[in-house]
């Protein structure tokens, strides 16, 4: 670690210079700010310390050399008595903090060990924004199919707007993904990604959630509190399953889309806000407009950017690819020594219809994975229904039956509730693995486990809601 003093007092460089001193810690000394900017564009300071009245140059201008030059270190100000002015004025120009001459060692200390700390922290937070927004490139989304190359196309026009962004399509098509694409390839990318599931939380808490409330708006309301919304500020509110919205909760939507505002549940003051709306639904929201049961108005400020994501059955090609993707990625994390998937399993793969779309076909990958003995993942691997070479909707759809909506119900029905089961008895009946194995959060999954009387009682499930 590098530090770098800047003073023209010889005896309290040497004192700064003593009392900072470290094992790991390499100590610069400099007594004017030429020397000072020159030894700072030859080095890498962690940290700089840094008297207002040089003798060559205020201390300021050097201030604003040094974050012309490198941003983001942290430079703390020393000033002397009388000139806090100026040295609140230096916080203005990118100052971390400063400290007021005669100083004790132990609060220089505290102050250089407070930087050093936050400084580290944003490091790392930097690195994981860089990590996520590389993870959520559009090269990292695959497919070769024209309907995934079109889509692409799209998403990079998506992503260089402010438009707002409604996604259209199945579950398990990556809708969510695409959403995250979009926010971390735009103009937002440092700003925050905020996720709500509208169809997993009670209506009669979702106000709260994604509006906030004031201290005393209800009963329980002991604090104020920030709703999603507001904690989307200057990033991307991502609203999944925007079709179960409340019709008493779209008309506050929309005022966020058309005035930028928003106003607490309890409040009688708006506050604005610049956030961007990406939406997702797998149900026809224009036929939710024809029965009234979604805001017309609502419908069209949503639906500015339209992006299909297209089910897996309707691009069959690019099922190969995916599932070599799938086998590396879960043959890593297993630490498995598997090299390849069968031309047998490939063929089997790619003409299943997947209901659940890639988000079942990762998880039957993953099932091979976890049970293979063998290098190639061969037909033996397959888990049912694959293994028994039939699609997953036979069985629940009768001869005689031709009410389409219900049949596709239907299926949904039996592929959530297979794929809940399967989750659970994969992680040991541990809700919150399973959850992050079905890409949902633990609070869905609690509800969907009641819905189809999967495990745990009720009461069990309301202490779970509880915590």
């Amino acid at each position: 670690m590098n530090l770098l003093i800047v003073d023209d007092e010889e005896n309290l460089l040497k004192l700064l210079s003593l009392n900072l001193k470290k094992p790991n810690r390499s100590i610069f000394t400099a007594n004017n700010a030429a020397e000072a900017f020159k030894l700072f564009q030859e080095n890498v300071f962690d940290i700089v310390l840094c008297d207002i009245g040089l003798p060559d140059t205020d201390g300021i201008q050097l201030l604003k050399s040094f974050k012309q030059t490198r941003s983001n270190t942290p430079v703390i100000m020393i000033t002397a008595h009388g000139s806090v002015d100026t040295a609140i004025s230096s916080m203005k120009e990118g100052a971390y903090d400063y400290v007021q001459k005669p100083f004790e060692a132990e609060e220089i200390e505290f102050v250089v060990d407070r930087a050093i700390r936050e400084s580290r922290l944003q490091a790392d937070y930097n690195r994981l924004r860089q990590q996520i927004a590389s993870e959520f490139n559009f090269s990292n989304i695959l497919g070769n199919s024209p309907k995934m190359k079109n889509l692409f196309e799209r998403m990079r026009k998506a992503a260089s707007t402010k438009s707002t962004v409604l996604v259209l399509g199945e579950s398990g098509t990556g809708k969510e993904m695409i959403a995250r694409a979009i926010h971390f390839n735009s103009e937002r990318k440092n700003k925050p990604f905020v996720v709500i599931d509208c169809g997993a939380i009670p209506a009669n808490l979702l106000e709260s959630e994604l509006f906030g409330h004031i201290k005393g708006a209800f009963t329980g309301a002991e604090n104020t509190k920030k709703g999603l919304c507001e904690e989307a500020d200057g990033g991307s509110l991502f609203l999944d399953e925007i079709g179960e919205l409340p019709i008493e909760l779209q008309s506050k939507l929309l005022r966020l889309l058309q005035e930028s505002s928003i106003r607490r549940v309890g409040d009688t003051k708006n506050i604005s806000l610049d956030v961007r709306i990406i939406a997702a639904t797998n149900k026809n929201l224009e036929a939710e407009v024809k029965e009234k049961k979604f805001r017309e108005d609502l419908f069209y400020r949503l639906n500015v950017v339209a992006l299909t994501p297209p089910a897996l059955r309707e691009r069959r090609e690019d099922i190969p690819l995916l599932a070599d993707f799938f086998v590396k990625k879960y043959a890593r994390e297993y630490k498995r020594d598997i090299e390849k998937i069968s031309h047998q399993v490939l063929s089997r793969l790619a003409a299943f219809d997947w209901p659940g779309n890639v988000r079942q076909l990762e998880n039957v990958v993953e099932q091979m994975v976890v049970m293979s003995e063998s290098k190639i993942l061969d037909l033996d691997n397959l888990p049912p229904p694959l293994s028994d070479g039939i699609q997953v909707a036979a069985p629940i759809v009768e001869d005689r039956d031709w009410d389409l909506k219900k049949a596709v119900s239907n299926v949904t029905a039996y592929t959530e509730e297979f794929m809940i089961r399967r989750a659970l008895e994969h992680t040991g009946q541990n809700k919150t693995k399973a959850a992050e194995l079905l890409g949902l959060s633990r609070r869905a999954l609690i509800y969907k486990t009641q819905e189809y009387k999967i495990g745990s009682t009720q009461a069990e499930d309301l202490a779970d809601n509880a915590d």
